[in-house]
């Protein structure tokens, strides 16, 4: 697991039925590339996240691939239609093997 990882979500509490909300989320990863070299000339090994879905009660919303070329604390900006009430899973997968998640329930009001 990576040190220092830390995934944030900004997503509504409520919503209306058929409402557009903003979802915005953040992850503190360093983002190793594996193209750098330390101080004595080896190659850092590549350490980065390489994928992020996200599923509203069980169905995919967004689900992207990432490459070594996307930047230190991935961010993302999306909007999404919330139908009913329920629960938003947002999942980062690391290159190590390590799986980050984070569960927004959004009500209707």
């Amino acid at each position: 697991m990576a040190e220092g990882v830390k995934a944030r979500v900004k997503a509504p509490r409520t919503a209306a039925a058929g409402e557009t909300v903003v979802i915005k989320t953040l992850i503190s990863h360093q983002m190793e590339s594996g193209q750098r070299k330390d101080s004595d000339g080896s190659l850092i090994p590549r350490s980065i996240i390489n994928r992020f879905a996200v599923a509203f009660n069980g169905q995919n919303v967004i689900d992207v691939a990432l490459a070594p070329a996307i930047s230190t604390n991935p961010y993302f900006e999306f909007e999404a239609q919330i139908p009913e009430a329920g629960d938003m899973v947002f999942t980062w997968y690391d290159d190590d093997g390590s799986v980050y998640e984070e569960v927004k329930s959004i009500a209707i009001g």
